[in-house]
C-alpha cells in the first residue's frame, strides 16, 4: 500500500541535505542569515516554502491553514537561528520546526487531513475493485469510483492519530527516509517504521472491501 523502500544511504544523506543546493551553498545563506543577513534568510524561504507548504498542506488539508503555519514556521526558524549549531541540515531543522507547529494545531483544532488516492500503489491495485477503474471504464463511472474510494481513504485517515498520519504523509507523500522523519519528529527509526506498519495496517484493515 506504500511506497517502495528508501535509496542506498549515499542517496539519503545526500537528500538531508537539501533537495535543492548543495550543503556549502546552505551553509553559506545559514551563516549570512545568523549574522543578520535578511536577504540571505529571504532566500532562504524561496529555497524550501514549496516544500514546506507542501507538507504542512498535507497534514491539514486546509490551503488558508498551510500558509499562516509554513508563515509561522519561517518566522520561529528566523527568531531562532543563533540556535541552529548544524547538528542536522538546515532543511531537517526547518522542517521539525513546521511539523510541531502543524501537530499543535492539529492538536488545538482537532483537524484531520485527507490521503489521495494516488497514493495507493500497484501492489493493492489487482482487486477487483480497482480493476473497475482502468481507462476502459467510462469517464463518469470511473470517476463515481475514484470519488468513492477517495471518501474511503478519508475516512479511514481520520481514524489514525496525527502522529501516525505525520509520518504517513512526511514518508509516503514528501518522500523523506526513515532517518530524516526520525530527526524531525525527534524519535528512533524504529518508532518512524513502528508507527508507519502500524498505520498500514489500521488503513489496509479499514479499506479492506476495497483491497481485496
Amino acid at each position: 500500500m506504500f511506497r517502495h523502500a528508501e535509496g542506498d544511504a549515499k542517496g539519503e544523506s545526500q537528500r538531508l541535505i537539501s533537495p535543492d543546493k548543495p550543503a556549502d551553498e546552505v551553509g553559506d545563506l545559514v551563516s549570512r542569515a545568523q549574522s543578520g543577513d535578511l536577504a540571505a534568510f529571504d532566500s532562504i524561504m524561496l529555497l524550501y516554502r514549496e516544500r514546506l507548504y507542501s507538507v504542512i498542506y498535507n497534514m491539514t488539508f486546509n490551503h488558508e491553514d498551510a500558509a499562516d503555519l509554513s508563515q509561522e514556521a519561517f518566522v520561529k526558524a528566523f527568531r531562532s537561528l543563533k540556535k541552529f549549531k548544524g547538528k542536522s541540515s538546515f532543511f531537517t531543522w526547518l522542517y521539525r520546526i513546521g511539523v510541531n507547529i502543524t501537530l499543535s494545531h492539529l492538536k488545538r483544532k482537532k483537524t484531520r487531513r485527507f490521503l489521495s488516492f494516488d497514493q495507493i500503489s500497484e501492489e493493492n491495485g489487482s482487486g477487483k475493485e480497482f480493476d473497475r477503474f482502468s481507462s476502459s471504464e467510462p469517464s463518469s463511472v470511473r470517476n463515481t469510483l475514484l470519488n468513492e474510494l477517495h471518501e474511503k481513504l478519508n475516512e479511514a485517515l481520520l481514524k489514525l492519530s496525527d502522529k501516525h498520519r505525520t509520518i504517513v504523509v512526511l514518508y509516503e507523500i514528501d518522500g523523506l527516509s526513515h532517518r530524516e522523519i526520525a530527526t524531525i519528529m525527534k524519535c528512533t527509526e524504529g518508532t518512524v517504521r513502528s508507527r508507519l506498519h502500524y498505520a498500514k495496517i489500521q488503513l489496509q484493515s479499514l479499506l479492506s472491501d476495497y483491497l481485496k
